[in-house]
């Protein structure tokens, strides 16, 4: 099915993406899943490219690509790579960013725009709590005035880039009678004196992602390191989300629409009793189903798209695309696991690495059950 919200120019650029990555990562994707991280080597690449700073403005060494449906470009082009590749670049690149080029004051943007551009300064954002989940106004981390500093304590876990940030977009909680109207955002540099970080985490996929734990015993910061306004972080967060969950539905059905297409030939060549796999016709009727169900999800993340490039974006609508996709994901991939036989439970195969790839994504950016609660809500329920 034709799509309809790209153009020319959308197509060119998904082109040098894609050259880009044939030429920089997929000769090197084992090394990455050995090493359980993307080398510094590769964000300076792809910084050099322009695949960092695609929302960040030029003054600050950025592309400034206004239009998002370059960055869903790139999201939909690094899923089909691997699921890891595009959450490493996601949250450094579309997350994050978003924060400091809004909020951040004219020296804040001086100060870590350009790095981040360049791959110089790799960013992760510390929400995720032990215990805590996706309820972001539990936050049990703290930062305490002491005279012209703030005096953090506390931990996250499940943080993305986190082994190899230099730069930790942290929300703590600065007025805990306010509750959820207590939080505060600080920019948080790996350098600071109290910080440490965990063992990378041993995940069920997403190998070379470097997930880890991150810690924070009395590190200091001032008001030149918060981001945004005094005890407003949850409103801050709120307001970013949706595109991180946009962000990841786009991933989530080019990650599994990639293996798909992949599978589809693999039932073509393989074949058993004498005939290729993909004419029998509970086979073909599935991959039928499949395709439509993929290209269906496709059309409705298109449509969101479209909406947020016109600022129409809503949080239920992102909530809405976020579960649809992630769940469409998991039954796209695991009837290709199937379809694979034995071959789809080895890891030497693309399409074992994905189906495990994909698990996480019902449950981050907000739980898939998060979602339905959002979604329920706005129906008066």
């Amino acid at each position: 099915m034709k799509r309809d919200i790209y153009n020319e120019d959308h197509e060119a650029f998904r082109d040098s993406v894609r050259k880009f990555l044939e030429r920089s990562v997929i000769p090197n994707a084992e090394s990455y899943v050995e090493k359980k991280c993307f080398p510094r080597e590769l964000w300076f690449a792809a910084g050099e490219q322009g695949l960092l700073g695609l929302g960040i403005p030029e003054a600050y060494g950025g592309s400034e690509a206004e239009d998002f449906r370059f960055a869903a470009v790139l999201g939909e082009e690094t899923s089909k790579v691997s699921g890891a590749l595009n959450s490493c670049w996601g949250i450094h690149s579309d997350t994050v960013v978003p924060y400091f080029v809004e909020l951040g004051t004219e020296e804040q943007k001086k100060r870590w725009l350009p790095g981040i551009a360049s791959g110089e300064i790799l960013c992760a954002i510390g929400m995720t709590e032990p215990g805590g989940g996706s309820d972001l106004a539990a936050l049990k981390t703290t930062a305490v005035r002491d005279g012209d500093e703030w005096v953090i304590n506390g931990s996250k876990t499940f943080i993305t880039n986190g082994y190899s940030a230099d730069l930790i977009l942290l929300a703590v909680r600065t007025s805990p009678e306010k509750k959820a109207r207590g939080i505060t955002l600080f920019a948080v540099e790996a350098t600071k004196e109290g910080f440490s970080r965990g063992r990378k985490l041993d995940k069920v996929g997403q190998d070379e992602s470097d997930t880890a734990e991150l810690f924070f015993e009395n590190v200091r910061v001032t008001d030149a390191e918060m981001i945004g306004e005094l005890d407003q972080g949850f409103i801050h967060m709120m307001q970013y989300l949706p595109q991180e969950r946009l962000g990841s539905a786009i991933a989530n059905v080019a990650h599994a629409k990639q293996i798909l297409l992949e599978t589809v030939e693999y039932t073509k060549e393989r074949k058993a009793f004498g005939q290729p796999i993909g004419t029998f016709q509970h086979n073909k009727f599935l991959l039928a189903e499949l395709v439509t169900q993929i290209e269906a999800a496709e059309a409705y993340v298109d449509k969101l798209v479209a909406s947020h490039v016109r600022g129409e974006l809503t949080a239920v609508d992102a909530a809405k695309g976020k579960w649809w996709s992630a769940q469409t994901q998991s039954e796209v991939l695991d009837h290709c696991v199937q379809l694979h036989g034995g071959y789809g439970f080895m890891n030497e195969y693309r399409v074992a690495r994905a189906w495990r790839d994909a698990r996480v994504t019902k449950i981050w950016a907000g739980s898939n059950e998060i979602m339905k609660e959002l979604i329920g809500r706005s129906l008066g329920l």
